[in-house]
């Protein structure tokens, strides 16, 4: 009896270790489902050009770092350089990220493949700079991704998307109106999720709200404001509620009413705790993942 009972332990241990890629593989489609399901219940955290205080950002290593750590969704830039190839980097030009120097789109993949991407400090690294092909297949079904700057070449993107099996783990924004957005991408919405960018400060933004909501009905809408003096993030927590999920970032003060990392760092309820209690907000975006992810963790509102 002995003998058979290590037997089936042993053969559920290998069982559950070969369960272990399927089920991370799962993990995009489940977080997409909350997105597209307005889930009121946890809050989605995206962490800012993926985990750049551990690793140079936009790289493959921050993008599998922010994997590990448990977020949901990795936001990432890209570029084009001069042979057409796209790659992951927000400045237009490689001086700041990289050992190189002057526009991406004056250099060719292969001369940015000789380079290696700078940390937070400025420091040289053995890091490369990654394409958006090899991002894609790194992410492939364990994590979310917003893809930044992405709308000058979607056609493209789109390619890239369909070759590597991830079109349902995309998350494209932008500040367009709805008429443009669904002219320029709609053949794309019905797999990749578009994401309206509305600044709160503006005279039209309640209007640009309403005329989404009754043309598209976004899954999300991604808010700035500047002071909290500002009425309508107030409002907008109860009007949007079952209809679209609110998201903040809290990457500097001036995008979230103050409401930022750094205030949460000094006391989390005033700043992550306000935008989700008082504002409605259930994705944020931070510079700070891990200690977004203690805190929501701690309150019952994240896995």
């Amino acid at each position: 009896m002995k003998v058979r009972h290590s037997r089936f332990s042993v053969g559920v241990i290998l069982f559950a270790l070969a369960m272990l890629p399927t089920m991370a593989q799962e993990r995009a489609a489940q977080i997409r489902e909350k997105l597209l399901n307005r889930n009121l219940h946890s809050v989605i955290v995206v962490s800012h050009r993926a985990d750049w205080r551990n690793f140079p950002e936009n790289s493959l290593e921050a993008i599998e770092s922010a994997i590990r750590m448990g977020v949901d969704v990795v936001e990432l830039d890209l570029q084009r350089t001069k042979d057409g190839k796209l790659i992951l980097m927000h400045d237009s030009k490689l001086d700041r990220t990289t050992t190189g120097k002057g526009k991406v789109s004056d250099w060719t993949l292969d001369s940015i493949k000789t380079l290696r991407l700078k940390n937070g400090c400025n420091i040289k690294t053995i890091h490369k700079v990654p394409t958006l092909e090899e991002a894609l297949l790194a992410a492939k079904g364990k994590i979310m991704i917003n893809l930044d700057k992405a709308d000058r070449y979607f056609d493209q993107v789109y390619e890239l998307l369909q070759k590597t099996g991830t079109t349902e783990q995309i998350i494209m924004k932008g500040s367009k109106p709805a008429k443009e957005v669904k002219a320029r991408f709609g053949k794309y919405l019905d797999e990749v999720i578009y994401m309206p960018i509305v600044n709160l400060d503006k005279e039209d933004a309640k209007r640009q709200i309403d005329v989404f909501v009754e043309d598209m009905r976004p899954a999300a809408f991604e808010l700035l404001f500047v002071k909290d003096s500002n009425p309508l993030p107030r409002m907008l927590a109860d009007s949007l509620k079952g209809e679209s999920l609110i998201w903040y970032n809290t990457l500097w003060d001036t995008m979230a009413g103050g409401h930022d990392d750094d205030m949460s760092l000094a006391n989390p309820d005033e700043g992550y705790g306000y935008l989700i209690d008082v504002l409605g907000c259930r994705i944020i975006q931070t510079d700070r993942p891990a200690y977004l992810l203690d805190y929501l963790r701690k309150r019952g509102l994240h896995d």
